[in-house]
């Protein structure tokens, strides 16, 4: 087994490869003037089962074509198989068309990965789960869950905790996690959305009066809907809010408006590596993703079942 790594988040490379007691297989990722991208490998791969890591995070182009150029190299120098593990799947959000005459980009995107070469997709929380029907090729979508679980227990204990979907799309999502916390009760915000990037409040579904609000959300892009709704759980009378995330995507002013929101804090994982805002940020914490990428990486590796690792 080889370990591969792009630019997009190399400390989450170098912590699984330190997982899985490895070393990261030596390459260069490199861009030239004009900023075509060049790429190689510096070690014989012939033969070998091989798993680029790389999140097509902001740039999401230039990490794209990292990816594909990466794995169209590792074809060419007779990989024996080829497996995209893409902690954070860019262009997912863009996975029906909403209007007429627009594109389904996840769609594309998954052609191209499977046309660069891959023979299997590892991922975490696809924005939505049907995406991995785009894939023609094995694909496997882990969950953030496990980590959360083991920080919420060990933060609320036995404080009396409400699990909240911050939209009525991510309700699945939350069922799922309030029913791992020992079947904690479950809130919906009812949102709407004037335009792309805006979202307001309506109503609150359910009772969260008195208690500790556990909002899910597979990412936090400009954290407006996050601090909307958090603002909406303090006025129902919630004693606490906390958001919990699988990626911290933060563009722009996304740092600044979760600190000045009524969160008292928000929780992501590092399947996108954190700005150095994120990082000096207090109302910011961020939780390792590498234990569960490594370990699903190491049953792929040894045919073993991946679906194990949630069976809790």
């Amino acid at each position: 087994m080889k370990l591969l790594a792009c630019n997009a988040n190399r400390p989450l490379a170098e912590a699984i490869a330190d997982y899985l007691d490895m070393r990261l297989t030596r390459s260069e990722v490199k861009s030239f003037a004009d900023e075509e991208i060049f790429v190689r490998i510096d070690e014989n791969v012939r033969g070998e089962d091989v798993f680029v890591i790389q999140s097509t995070s902001f740039p999401a182009n230039d990490n794209l074509m990292q990816l594909l150029i990466m794995m169209d190299a590792l074809k060419r120098a007779s990989a024996r198989r080829i497996t995209a593990v893409i902690p954070y799947f860019g262009y997912a959000r863009q996975d029906r068309k909403t209007d007429g005459r627009t594109p389904i980009s996840a769609k594309l995107v998954a052609n191209l990965i499977s046309t660069a070469g891959a023979d299997r997709v590892l991922t975490v929380d696809l924005h939505a789960g049907q995406i991995q029907g785009f894939f023609d090729i094995p694909t496997d979508n882990l969950f953030g869950s496990p980590v959360m679980i083991d920080d919420i227990k060990e933060r609320y204990g036995k404080d009396k905790i409400v699990v909240v979907s911050p939209d009525v799309g991510g309700v699945v999502r939350a069922r799922s996690l309030a029913k791992r916390l020992d079947d904690a009760d479950l809130a919906i915000v009812d949102k709407r959305r004037p335009e792309a990037g805006k979202s307001e409040v309506m109503n609150i579904i359910g009772d969260v009066s008195g208690k500790r609000c556990i909002m899910l959300d597979d990412m936090c892009d400009s954290g407006g809907t996050l601090a909307n709704a958090a603002a909406a759980l303090k006025e129902h009378g919630a004693k606490s809010v906390a958001a919990y995330v699988s990626h911290g995507v933060l563009s722009g002013k996304a740092v600044e408006r979760i600190e000045k929101s009524v969160l008292d804090e928000l929780v992501m994982t590092d399947t996108i590596a954190p700005s150095d805002a994120a990082k000096k940020s207090k109302s910011i914490r961020i939780l390792p993703i590498a234990p569960l990428l490594g370990e699903a990486i190491r049953r792929i590796a040894n045919e073993e079942s991946v679906s194990k690792l949630f069976d809790r």
